[in-house]
């Protein structure tokens, strides 16, 4: 992460914590994702200005609704009414434990509710570790807070994907053609969670099983066996690290796809490569038991995105934007002057993927800036 010394992230989320983390009956707050990866990216100074153009967008937290505990929080998971709840209770978890410990506890009991609240919870509790993993020796008040907010804001929203059927996967095994291969909703009108009450079924990946032990339970998913595949990966004797080497090429896939699909609905499209971006984040501080499930979950939530938003045909390679001489940096420097969260945050994922460099990444945030409110 880029040297924050002058404190600017710390106060940020500081001045965010007494927002809620929705607006206008549901719409996430963004702001706390957004000022992690503008801090991080060398825009720090743009901050608290970025920050004041938001504020229309911010609202009180909501008042408290009943106290969570050990005893009842099964029945208080997925209830917005507790959108305050949770995140006292999380509070005082995180005070009495380290924080890698209780996420180790509550990640597989949030893993199948990753589509709620439209996949923005599990992209905050992405933005929330990575600024706890920087240093690991040392952490703020304000940052073990905001994995406060986001866990509690998962919690939620929680809401596992409708039982899906598996459809055969791409011969190829890639990503890239899972993602192709995911069939669109016949009927694409209403909000995201009209939209994800119409999935039936899912091309299955990744395409084999691991070796050593029976397939994950995927989230809104039945637990039948996947089909069996003469082929094995390269990392298939140490399937944590398979796990994360598939949710890498996830995120590449999905984040390049937005750059030829984005089209179809620029804002909501986004979060399919936001979404597994955020898992693989997160990954480092999770036991390693905990990754294939967690490539599973990232799946689910990228297909269903792309299910429910993506258009029938790409937009024809010469409509991309060119990327010819410019720099990440010059990238992202582009994108927070256009000031759009949604643009901010995929060009944070873009970024992680084009360590490479990544024409297509880069051409997938310069798109972004152009779809997304032009006018800005």
């Amino acid at each position: 992460m880029t040297d924050d010394t002058s404190g600017t992230l710390d106060e940020a989320l500081e001045r965010l914590h007494a927002s809620g983390p929705e607006h206008e009956g549901w719409l996430s707050n963004h702001a706390p994702m957004a000022v992690e990866a503008l801090v991080r990216h060398g825009q720090g100074r743009t901050v608290h200005r970025w920050l004041d153009r938001y504020r229309d967008k911010l609202e009180e937290m909501p008042g408290p609704y009943a106290r969570i505990t050990e005893e009842n929080w099964h029945e208080a998971l997925g209830d917005p009414r507790r959108l305050a709840d949770w995140p006292a209770y999380f509070d005082r978890e995180l005070a009495d434990r380290p924080w890698r410990d209780v996420l180790a506890v509550w990640w597989p009991r949030l893993l199948p509710g990753i589509a709620g609240g439209a996949t923005h919870p599990v992209i905050r509790v992405g933005h929330a570790v990575r600024t706890l993993l920087d240093d690991p020796g040392t952490t703020t008040a304000p940052r073990t807070a905001e994995l406060a907010h986001a866990l509690g804001y998962w919690a939620a929203r929680h809401a596992p994907l409708p039982p899906l059927r598996q459809q055969p996967g791409p011969v190829s095994g890639a990503a890239a053609d899972a993602l192709a291969a995911v069939e669109p909703v016949a009927d694409q009108s209403g909000g995201i969670r009209a939209r994800l009450a119409r999935l039936t079924a899912f091309p299955t990946w990744p395409p084999a099983p691991r070796p050593g032990q029976p397939p994950a339970p995927r989230p809104g998913r039945p637990t039948a066996p996947r089909p069996t595949s003469r082929t094995t990966a390269p990392d298939a004797a140490d399937p944590p690290e398979e796990a994360r080497r598939r949710l890498t090429e996830l995120v590449r896939a999905a984040t390049h796809r937005y750059a030829t699909h984005g089209h179809g609905e620029p804002v909501m499209l986004v979060h399919a490569a936001t979404a597994p971006n955020a898992v693989l984040r997160v990954l480092p501080a999770l036991p390693r038991e905990l990754w294939a499930p967690s490539l599973d979950a990232a799946w689910a939530a990228s297909a269903a995105v792309t299910a429910v938003y993506a258009p029938r045909e790409p937009l024809p390679a010469d409509r991309l934007p060119s990327t010819a001489g410019v720099t990440p940096e010059e990238v992202f420097a582009r994108v927070a002057a256009h000031g759009d969260e949604h643009a901010i945050k995929l060009t944070d994922t873009a970024l992680d993927v084009a360590q490479g460099p990544d024409a297509m990444a880069l051409a997938a945030a310069l798109h972004a800036c152009a779809m997304i409110d032009p006018a800005l």
